[in-house]
């Protein structure tokens, strides 16, 4: 059965004069003696990512628009191109990212695609910007098909999407501290995304949600900002070279999957947890390393 005609606006390109003047606004508070920092080259870095980002999706995004339509014609419901549902459809989307981002932290082969995004050791808006353009590779879009089965109208389905990437942009700060304790509650917050974004032992793998922190508490995924945050990776790239950031991982995972001398050690490569080649995963630097207690602000 077919829906009427009902036009979506693409949240991100209308959110874009928002995006420059705020991180205008950002350094100029930086400067003006707020917390944060702007290094040029990283975010000179985190630009070109973006950029190629938004030129991946241009080359890939049809197809795979194209899928999920396609893959709407054996939905289960077939619910209404209608406003009332829009915020259902964002509640169900976010719950879909959160599930998408903790599993693109837990596997490598999604990692691969997402540790771009952390590879920055500054957090500031512009870090928001530093997004992978292999995530048609990694089949990250797949997370998010369970709703076109459903019945979500896919037009609604990337309007929620847009809208929690929008959401996400304003959090990569430093300059906004802690929210009322309602709002850090429900909602991923500065203080909760920097803690995302920390190296810290205790803080890895921890926080998933995009604009809801309920998943993380729900699931037991959630740390509290306790200490200052180091950001990056376990081991940061000596490079700006945006064609070395969008691929390094790809890289490591063809060496290893290459040295790999059994089927179970090719699984690992591709499929384990990221660090499980080395003994480095986020559990074991976890474990071995006791509790800190520094000041998070």
């Amino acid at each position: 059965m077919g829906r009427p005609a009902m036009s979506f606006p693409d949240p991100v390109q209308l959110a874009i004069p928002a995006f420059i003047l705020a991180m205008m606004l950002e350094m100029f508070v930086i400067r003006a003696g707020a917390k944060g920092q702007y290094e040029w080259r990283d975010t000179g870095t985190s630009l070109a990512m973006g950029l190629g980002n938004t030129m991946a999706a241009v080359l890939v995004g049809g197809g795979i628009v194209a899928l999920m339509h396609a893959l709407a014609a054996y939905r289960l419901f077939d619910l209404p191109l209608a406003w009332w549902l829009v915020p259902i459809c964002f509640v169900a989307e976010d719950f879909t990212y959160y599930w998408f981002h903790r599993t693109a932290h837990r596997i490598r082969w999604f990692w691969a695609s997402h540790v771009i995004h952390h590879s920055s050791q500054h957090y500031n808006l512009s870090t928001a910007l530093r997004q992978t353009w292999t995530g048609w590779l990694s089949l990250s879009f797949a997370f998010r098909l369970p709703l076109v089965l459903i019945g979500f109208p896919v037009e609604m389905i990337l309007f929620c999407a847009g809208l929690n990437l929008v959401y996400q942009f304003f959090i990569h700060t430093e300059v906004v501290g802690r929210l009322p304790a309602p709002i850090e509650w429900l909602f991923n917050t500065p203080s909760h995304h920097r803690v995302h974004h920390g190296t810290n032992p205790g803080y890895l793998d921890r926080n998933y949600g995009g604009v809801l922190i309920i998943w993380d508490r729900l699931f037991g995924t959630f740390t509290p900002e306790t200490e200052r945050p180091r950001y990056g990776i376990i081991h940061n790239l000596a490079s700006f070279n945006p064609l070395w950031v969008a691929v390094h991982e790809w890289v490591g995972i063809a060496r290893d999957a290459a040295r790999a001398r059994s089927p179970k050690a090719l699984a690992i490569a591709l499929f384990g947890p990221p660090g499980a080649v080395t003994g480095e995963t986020s559990d074991a630097i976890r474990a071995a390393s006791p509790p800190q207690a520094y000041p998070a602000e």
